[in-house]
């Protein structure tokens, strides 16, 4: 599967997931805009994928809790690029919380930047893409939407609406061609080895019961570039044109969807 010619936005591109996304797609040929709020970072990581070749990327700030910012970054992408084919949205913020003291501030945090960023990255895209032949929205969401998350009740919540969304939005916007689908990945991201090295042993021990131990294929976390990286291509390329309002797991058999 190649992308030339294809035109893509990545949000949350400054590293982990996002940034392997970008790095897959630019190897397949397309020509992406990588977006992020982490400035520097993004920049380093566009100027680092442009040696994979034969694709481009191109970085540009956006902040996808202001609908504003949205706007206006995406309208610049799609006049530069003359067109908008694909959006690949990971951008997201996770953060523990508990259901007897979750604070209002911090509900309205998780549901602005992760599920109203997803809804208005998602419209503006959409309006984008069909004044063409239509396009791939790849929204990601999460098993924490799929299964009770006790020490992250705000997270799990927001990507549970994630999913409803998707499927929503999908079933909204087919008659444009546009499809509309969520990765649920399980991957080796910076945070997520951060998150680790943070931990105690005991802290370490709960999580690998409760997310390495069900993990079919080796039970640890994949790779974002290995694993992850051709799943998007796939869902960027015309190979899933007949794909749409689906919860794709990328997580070596951690969980299933029905």
């Amino acid at each position: 599967m190649d992308l030339l010619n294809q035109k893509i936005i990545v949000t949350g591109a400054a590293r982990g997931m996002g940034a392997a996304t970008v790095r897959a797609y630019v190897k397949a040929g397309a020509t992406v805009y990588a977006m992020d709020i982490a400035n520097d970072a993004g920049a380093q990581m566009t100027e680092n994928a442009n040696k994979l070749g034969p694709g481009t990327a191109h970085y540009m700030p956006v902040d996808v809790a202001e609908r504003e910012s949205v706007e206006r970054a995406f309208a610049t992408a799609y006049q530069q690029m003359g067109g908008l084919d694909v959006l690949a949205h990971p951008a997201a913020i996770q953060r523990s919380s508990d259901a007897s003291t979750v604070t209002e501030q911090e509900w309205d945090d998780m549901f602005t930047v992760n599920v109203r960023g997803t809804m208005t990255t998602n419209q503006i895209a959409a309006k984008h893409m069909q004044t063409g032949a239509g396009g791939s929205i790849i929204n990601f969401g999460s098993i924490s939407g799929q299964r009770a998350e006790p020490s992250a009740v705000a997270y799990s919540a927001a990507k549970g609406a994630v999913h409803s969304w998707t499927r929503s939005a999908a079933a909204s916007w087919g008659q444009y061609n546009i499809r509309v689908n969520a990765i649920l990945p399980a991957m080796a991201t910076p945070m997520y080895l951060e998150a680790r090295e943070r931990s105690s042993a005991a802290q370490n021990e709960a999580a690998y019961w409760l997310n390495h131990h069900s993990i079919a294929l080796g039970q640890q976390y994949g790779d974002p570039d290995a694993d992850l990286g051709p799943v998007m291509v796939f869902f960027a390329s015309a190979a899933s044109r007949f794909i749409t309002g689906q919860l794709i797991p990328v997580d070596g058999g951690q969980t299933n969807v029905r």
